[in-house]
């Protein structure tokens, strides 16, 4: 008899833990909510991203071409200058001694040359008076035409002189503004066997060029008139337009890594841009205005074992695909900038959810472009999530095993793929 009440004792206490442990230390189930959005219409591009130099349109690099020192200088940086306006001079005493020379070289084969004229006339006719051999009259003759020679020789010597000492004013080729001066009053510069460079003048600042560097792997995208747009640090929040005019050919290799130069024509009338800033630039290379958007979430969701629990799963669409290349119920998104894709995104209609074959477009890892299969209405569904219950735990993002997969023992990953 004492044995008997202990039994009933500890089953009337397994009871009493049983209907406490359900209903007050069980995690209560909670409930799920769907996140859902209705395509819209609004702008979309792919784009490649470069860095790159500002540089001017037309730079021109004026040079010496004669040796001597500085005598002065009358440019500076950022100096305006007018085509033919004097920018230095290089002290002309030596050349100046150097045409002096060979001028009076000059006099003196001039004088020769009428005496020998003169020698010439005299020696002919005494040959025709039979006075002197015909060989007297040879060598008056040729002493006379070296003398013509000589003369003009010593004359191409003065006009180079003359030309050289010209050279010691150093003119300014185009309009435009001073961006580099290398020399200062005093410095000598040597020309024997380069130029070397005086002043770099930039023709327009009001109208600059982008050199970007563009990687291979994009290169093929990027083509001639395309819109870029690109920023500066110096103005983080103004956004600078251009137009790439033109795709180099020679690669350049840094690091193992292959790039090749592109040219970006930027307006620059308010002269913000600077030569030598360095741009960040986003050239498009497809844009669509007006274009069906949904997110791109919307094509990586899939319905999993807590959502149907609570909504109705119905497979509407056919699984046989003939042109797509994704495999019946896989929904990853396109790659970017692709264009004519298949993918499946998952509808809300009340209580049930309606699987949806869609036509995609262009992707910007944001938005997805929707070419075919969906409309303004439809409430597609890009997330999930569990609103937090009483007790046991916050909300969390469903991600339990579809029930559409096969069970595995332990797997507890999300989202499969539906039969």
């Amino acid at each position: 008899m004492k044995r008997k009440r202990i039994i009933i004792l500890l089953a009337a206490l397994a009871l009493i833990a049983a209907a406490a442990w359900y209903w007050g230390v069980r995690e209560k189930e909670q409930p799920l909510t769907l996140t859902t959005e209705h395509p819209h219409n609004g702008y979309i591009a792919t784009s490649v991203m470069a860095t790159g130099t500002i540089q001017p349109v037309d730079t021109v690099t004026v040079g010496a071409q004669v040796s001597g020192t500085i005598k002065k200088i009358y440019a500076d940086f950022n100096s305006r200058v007018k085509k033919g306006a004097l920018l230095a001079q290089i002290d002309p005493s030596l050349l100046t001694a150097q045409v002096q020379q060979v001028t009076a070289t000059l006099q003196q084969a001039r004088s020769n040359l009428a005496y020998q004229e003169s020698n010439f006339n005299r020696q002919s006719q005494l040959y025709k008076a039979g006075a002197i051999s015909k060989a007297d009259l040879e060598t008056a003759q040729n002493a006379y035409k070296a003398a013509q020679d000589q003369v003009k020789g010593t004359g191409a010597q003065v006009s180079a002189a003359q030309r050289n000492l010209s050279f010691t004013n150093i003119y300014s080729p185009i309009d435009g503004t001073v961006l580099s001066r290398s020399v200062s009053e005093g410095q000598t510069v040597a020309s024997s066997f380069n130029t070397p460079t005086l002043f770099s003048i930039a023709k327009d600042l009001s109208k600059m060029q982008v050199r970007a560097a563009v990687d291979e792997a994009d290169i093929g995208n990027v083509r001639q008139g395309e819109r870029a747009s690109f920023t500066v640090d110096a103005f983080p929040n103004d956004v600078f337009n251009g137009t790439v005019q033109e795709i180099r050919l020679q690669p350049t290799v840094s690091a193992n890594v292959v790039t090749y130069v592109t040219i970006i024509d930027a307006p620059n009338n308010d002269l913000k841009l600077k030569p030598g800033m360095t741009a960040n630039i986003n050239i498009y290379t497809q844009e669509v205005n007006n274009a069906l958007l949904i997110p791109a979430a919307a094509l990586k969701y899939q319905p999993d074992a807590t959502t149907a629990k609570t909504f109705k799963i119905q497979q509407t669409e056919p699984v046989r695909e003939k042109k797509a290349a994704i495999s019946p119920g896989k929904t990853t998104a396109p790659a970017p900038g692709a264009v004519s894709g298949y993918a499946f995104v998952w509808l809300q209609k009340g209580d049930s959810l309606i699987r949806r074959r869609i036509e995609t477009g262009l992707t910007d890892d944001i938005n997805v472009e929707v070419l075919k299969g969906l409309n303004e209405t439809d409430a597609v569904i890009t997330g999930q999530q569990s609103t937090p219950g009483t007790k046991g735990g916050g909300g969390t993002s469903s991600s339990d095993r579809s029930p559409f997969m096969p069970q595995r023992g332990g797997n507890r990953g999300g989202g499969g793929r539906p039969r």
